[in-house]
């Protein structure tokens, strides 16, 4: 078997994929309190907390989603471009960059809809994002999801199976040295925006829960009468 081979390149973009997620995670984490602070001089945000971005017009949040995400295909585009001009060398060491874009834009996304990563069971949610973003179905492991050090790196191995095998399918015009950059950027462009747009759509959704919560709660709440 050569090394150019697709069987290969799968099992070693896995183990580079499962690798980059964990090490990521721990090392280029995303700070809530720094983001917080950076999205309220970008936006004028009126809230102290993340919690308040469901009191925000919808549109607001929904837009600030849209630039995070470019932003991140913007950054991972010009990584690729530089990196794909090695061609296959660089895919391995390619990867475990992306890997990271990819999860701090997941995180980040997170924060926008107003979902921090505190406790386990926040970890636990947050990696359930990732997994959605990867196309990966989790949903018969979500009794398991407080277990953080067993569900996580579970939900970490199917996501590196599954990406590495779209990587392989996607990104074999990367043997050709010549195009490698072009497609490089294009394909870690488009890896981002699907990833992103698939978070997007599974924080959206338990943003929009969590909307409908605080307007049943102001609406349940006793009008309070003025003392006499």
């Amino acid at each position: 078997m050569t090394m150019s081979s697709p069987g290969w390149l799968s099992r070693r973009l896995e183990n580079v994929i499962r690798g980059s997620l964990v090490r990521a995670y721990e090392t280029v984490r995303v700070d809530p309190a720094h983001f917080l602070f950076q999205l309220q001089g970008a936006h004028g945000l009126p809230i102290s907390t993340f919690r308040g971005m469901a009191t925000l017009p919808l549109e607001t949040v929904e837009g600030i989603a849209e630039q995070t995400i470019r932003a991140g295909m913007k950054i991972a585009a010009v990584e690729g471009a530089g990196m794909g001009l090695g061609g296959l060398l660089t895919i391995v060491p390619d990867m475990g960059i992306l890997a990271a874009i990819t999860l701090r834009t997941v995180q980040k996304l997170s924060l926008i809809y107003g979902f921090e990563f505190n406790t386990d069971e926040e970890v636990a949610e947050l990696w359930v994002a990732m997994a959605s973003a990867a196309g990966v179905d989790i949903s018969r492991e979500l009794v398991e999801k407080q277990i953080v050090n067993r569900f996580v790196p579970r939900v970490i191995r199917r996501i590196a199976a599954q990406a590495s095998a779209e990587f392989v399918e996607k990104w074999t015009g990367r043997l050709i040295p010549l195009l490698s950059a072009a497609i490089g950027a294009g394909l870690n462009y488009y890896f981002v925006r699907v990833w992103g747009e698939r978070a997007r759509a599974h924080f959206r959704e338990k943003h929009l829960r969590l909307r409908q919560r605080q307007q049943l709660l102001a609406v349940s709440e006793p009008l309070q009468l003025p003392s006499t």
